[in-house]
Formats: structure tokens, sequence, C-alpha cells
């Protein structure tokens, strides 16, 4: 026969737990609605022709976001856990800090991307044959926000 105590203790830490993530949070990673170029050109926008391209105007897709998805987020649940444990359930925390990584991977992304590259004229005009750095606008607007 086995015996078990500490239920009330138990119960009261999971209606803390339960509490803290009640608000039902979320999380918003990239280009955020008003970032724009000097000229007002959404980044958004210029961000994705340049994740779906625009054939019409000869330009191949360049997948920085999708590239980041599939080869980060599977790692997601698993650094969710550990930021919960670690922040004891504070679930805007944990978003926040996953907010922060997350944007910090979009950023790489960007940044190590290099296939397909850039048209020879491309090259010839800009100076130099780095794929999505231009001005260095659209990596710099990368942003997230917790919504509660």
């Amino acid at each position: 026969m086995a015996t078990v105590t500490g239920g009330n203790q138990l119960a009261a830490r999971l209606r803390s737990m339960a509490n803290k993530l009640q608000n039902d949070p979320s999380v918003n990673v990239g280009f955020l609605g008003g970032a724009t170029y000097p000229d007002g050109t959404s980044v958004g926008m210029v961000a994705t022709i340049n994740e779906f391209g625009a054939p019409s105007r000869g330009q191949p897709p360049r997948p920085f976001f999708r590239n980041m998805l599939a080869k980060e987020s599977p790692g997601w649940p698993r650094q969710v856990t550990a930021l919960l444990k670690s922040t004891n359930y504070d679930a805007r925390q944990v978003l926040t800090q996953m907010g922060f990584m997350i944007q910090g991977q979009l950023v790489q992304s960007i940044m190590t991307l290099t296939d397909p590259p850039l048209a020879p004229s491309t090259v010839r005009g800009k100076g130099f044959a780095k794929p999505l750095i231009d001005t260095g606008v659209m990596w710099h607007s990368i942003d997230h926000e917790v919504i509660s």
C-alpha cells in the first residue's frame, strides 16, 4: 500500500502555474507594421518579394524566412520548455526571450543566405554580390512583440 501526501500543495502549485499561463499571450516576430524604407516603401512588402520572388521581373525567390523556420523551429518547443522551468512558468518572460532568439535567427538567416546568387548586372549596380543586403534597412527592421 502506498500513501501520497502533499496534495494540497500540489494543487496550489498547479493553480499558480495555470494563472501565470492563463492570459494566452503570443509573440510576433518579423517585419512588424509600420517598418518602412526612407522613401516610405513597406519593409514587409520588400521582404515578401524577396522571400517569394518576382518572376515577372526575373527575380528568383530567396527564402530566408522559410529557411529559418525549417532549420530552427524544430528546436523551439524544447527551448520553450526549458525557459518555462527557468522562469517559474512566466509565459510573458518566456515569449519575450523566445522573441529575441527568433529575431536573431531571422537576422542570421538573411546574413548567411547566398543562393540563388545575384545577377551580374545587380552585382555591378550594388558593387558587391551578397543577396538581401543593400542598405541594411530590411534586417534592421526585424523585431518582435509580445501580445497578452
